[in-house]
């Protein structure tokens, strides 16, 4: 029954609601430490994905940590660094994949990505294990990232290679569709009109880059994800709906089906996600998934304000992904 029985995450007294564990990590944070070196990788559709590696000096790390940001984010992000910091302080070789339209250049095709999109994190994943420097690889994500990370494990285990062996995620939308709504409510609106305004950057760039094929008309009036979503993401992936978008994509239906240990933590006062993004019932049930809800943490938080500047949710992370028994 991998339910955490308790967390024991504290934020510092000064972050004292959810949107201060929030939006404070995001805009104050700094990880000037790390360094990247980019590798561009062609994929077999005809478009190209932008990794960013952090190997460990003199090339000797034989554990591969392969961690995947949020929604409209990148490689460069503090979360992301901070993650990839401590990964590396830890012994792990580091790869921050940034997914097409993310990287600081439009990707060439009409599609970009979505939250369910796997397909791309497999192409990550085997592209990592051709150089066949790694016996052990880890995955790690935040938000729209560790929703693409459980759905991968869980859509279609014997596709996952067996180097792949743990993987812990933070703050995660299992459920796309209450998360989409919840995202709208009055109080989470600097969050949806911040997202919003890069996408619609973005599908601008893109209309720009495909004379005709983007319609823009009224794009301005497009005021939630579940309208943006219907617009654009769903019918420029493949689905017929925004809600069959969120049915099919949502990490949530998966989760009784991975097979390998898997950390998920939410926080209870994440104000992006929905009751039904703790699923306790499953990891009741499940060997391989454990959830851990603690009280506090924001959306992709989990600050702490310790003096080397490590955040919880990279301790435990490397706790978790270390373990010799998961716990």
């Amino acid at each position: 029954m991998p339910l955490v029985a308790h967390s024991p995450y504290q934020p510092p007294f000064y972050l004292f609601n959810g949107h201060l564990q929030t939006i404070v990590p995001s805009v104050l944070r700094s990880v000037p430490e790390v360094r990247y070196q980019r590798e561009r990788v062609e994929t077999e559709d005809g478009d190209f994905l932008d990794l960013d590696w952090a190997r460990q000096q003199g090339n000797s790390a034989d554990m591969l940590a392969i961690v995947s940001h949020g929604l409209e984010g990148d490689a460069s992000r503090p979360y992301v660094r901070g993650m990839v910091r401590a990964l590396n302080k830890a012994g792990f070789d580091a790869l921050a994949w940034n997914y097409r339209s993310c990287s600081g250049e439009m990707n060439r095709l009409l599609r970009t990505y979505h939250l369910g999109d796997t397909d791309d994190l497999d192409l990550v994943v085997r592209h990592a294990l051709a150089t066949d420097r790694y016996q052990r690889v880890y995955l790690t994500g935040f938000s729209a990232g560790g929703n693409i990370t459980l759905k991968y494990l869980g859509e279609n285990p014997d596709r996952v290679p067996p180097q792949v062996q743990r993987a812990a995620v933070f703050s995660v939308p299992t459920d796309l569709r209450s998360s989409s709504h919840q995202i709208s409510r009055p109080e989470n609106r600097i969050y949806l009109k911040r997202f919003l305004k890069s996408l619609r950057t973005k599908m601008r760039q893109k209309a720009e880059l495909l004379p005709g094929q983007i319609d823009l008309a009224d794009i301005d009036e497009l005021r939630d994800f579940p309208q943006f979503d219907a617009r654009y993401t769903a019918p420029m992936h493949g689905f017929s709906s925004a809600e069959e978008y969120y049915e099919k994509a949502s990490s949530g239906r998966y989760l009784s089906q991975i097979r390998i240990p898997t950390l998920l933590v939410n926080a209870q006062n994440d104000p992006f996600l929905a009751p039904t993004c703790f699923p306790r019932e499953v990891a009741a049930q499940s060997r391989f998934v454990f959830l851990e809800t603690p009280p506090e943490g924001g959306h992709v938080g989990f600050g702490e304000g310790t003096p080397d500047g490590a955040y919880y949710s990279e301790r435990r992370a490397v706790e978790f992904l270390t373990a010799e028994v998961p716990a």
